[in-house]
């Protein structure tokens, strides 16, 4: 008796060869990912997306549009662009933030301690050498990577817990020194932009558009960079450290190196925005190097969506809305006029927002973008099967 090696045939390979095109192509179809052009076009969707809301928001000055209860009035009049401005900087500060919390999983109580370095140091130097804006920039920058470097290299000694409380001990530390040296920061007192070497077209009311531009255009600068870092070696390397440590070690990798990158670079393009900051607001006050505002840019993080870059941003800008709005809404009349039960909670903006995060961490643990997210899915879905069904 003979064993035969030919492999059994199949009902498929007995049908004729285009139904059996057919089949494969019906088959790859109905696969998730199976479609390469289906591929292809989610690959796109975000590049185009965010070209689309780039163009959206780069023309919204020159636009008269309103939201009532959201804006406080047209799009090109100046106090409408001084909040959207803010919004895009809280944007581009979460962000920062992300590379930290959300990529390397590094919880720091002292992030808004180089917030405050950009913005103190921008002011102290323009204040007392003379140097022109984009030179004392560049001076300001150098400055607050140095002292990232510094504080980074210290922190990172420690993990956990403990490296939240060094770097919320530095940030105090920050904190004492620009309220105990009012001669040079201003102490209690806000430290006033010195305007002499900035230019006219950056000072003033009337020139709040050209800041808005300004601040769109560093958090379109700061999201690039932080997506080339996410997307980096040393960005697979910090994220593969933030759910693993001991893994990479047994790899033959250091955290350290990687962890201090991303500490450095995060603090770094914080110290950025502390620098636009400061030209917006036309000065700076010690709030900003508050452990007060770190707890706020968590906040933001949170509320968007952890660990994703269009959540910080999506975050930082509906916070700052939420924020901008609720405190006008606790000082105007309707609420005074509201019962004690409800005029009591209403009139603490504070209150309402902390109350909104507790919400979100309950029931929209993936944040602002996840539910985005798991709603499209679900419409996806019911129109995936009004499809099968029509089939």
């Amino acid at each position: 008796m003979s064993t035969s090696t030919t492999p059994p045939t199949s009902r498929e390979d007995d049908r004729p060869a285009t139904t059996r095109g057919q089949h494969g192509d019906s088959h790859r179809a109905a696969t998730p990912g199976g479609d390469g052009a289906s591929r292809t076009r989610r690959r796109l969707v975000e590049p185009v997306a965010g070209l689309v809301l780039l163009v959206v928001l780069a023309v919204l000055p020159l636009l008269n549009l309103s939201i009532p209860g959201v804006l406080p009035g047209a799009t090109y009049t100046p106090g409408t662009l001084q909040l959207l401005a803010l919004c895009l900087l809280f944007a581009s500060l979460a962000l920062t933030y992300h590379v930290l919390f959300g990529i390397t999983g590094l919880l720091s109580f002292g992030h808004a301690l180089y917030l405050a370095v950009g913005a103190y140091g921008l002011g102290i130097v323009l204040e007392r050498t003379g140097l022109g804006l984009l030179p004392a920039m560049v001076v300001t920058l150098v400055l607050g990577i140095a002292v990232a470097t510094l504080l980074g290299a210290v922190s990172l000694r420690v993990s956990g817990i403990s490296f939240a409380m060094v770097t919320l001990a530095f940030a105090q530390a920050g904190s004492v020194l620009i309220r105990r040296n009012p001669s040079i920061t201003g102490g209690e007192e806000s430290l006033p932009l010195t305007t002499d070497h900035v230019p006219a077209a950056l000072v003033g009311v009337i020139h709040t558009r050209n800041l808005y531009w300004v601040a769109l255009a560093l958090l379109v600068l700061v999201l690039v960079l932080v997506t080339w870092f996410e997307r980096s070696r040393a960005g697979h390397v910090a994220a593969a450290t933030r759910e693993n440590e001991l893994r990479v070690r047994v790899l033959g990798m250091r955290p350290y190196p990687v962890q201090l990158l991303a500490f450095v670079v995060g603090a770094g393009l914080a110290v950025v925005v502390g620098m636009v900051y400061l030209l917006l607001n036309s000065g700076v006050t010690p709030r900003v190097a508050s452990a007060d505002f770190t707890l706020t840019i968590l906040v933001v993080v949170v509320l968007g969506g952890l660990g994703s870059r269009w959540g910080a941003v999506v975050g930082g800008i509906v916070y700052t809305l939420l924020d901008h709005r609720l405190t006008a809404l606790a000082s105007s009349d309707t609420v005074e006029q509201l019962p004690a039960l409800l005029r009591v909670p209403l009139s603490e903006p504070l209150f309402l927002l902390g109350t909104l995060f507790v919400l979100v961490v309950l029931f929209v643990p993936g944040g602002l973008v996840g539910l985005g997210t798991r709603l499209a899915d679900g419409v996806r879905g019911r129109r995936g099967s009004t499809a099968d069904g029509a089939a």
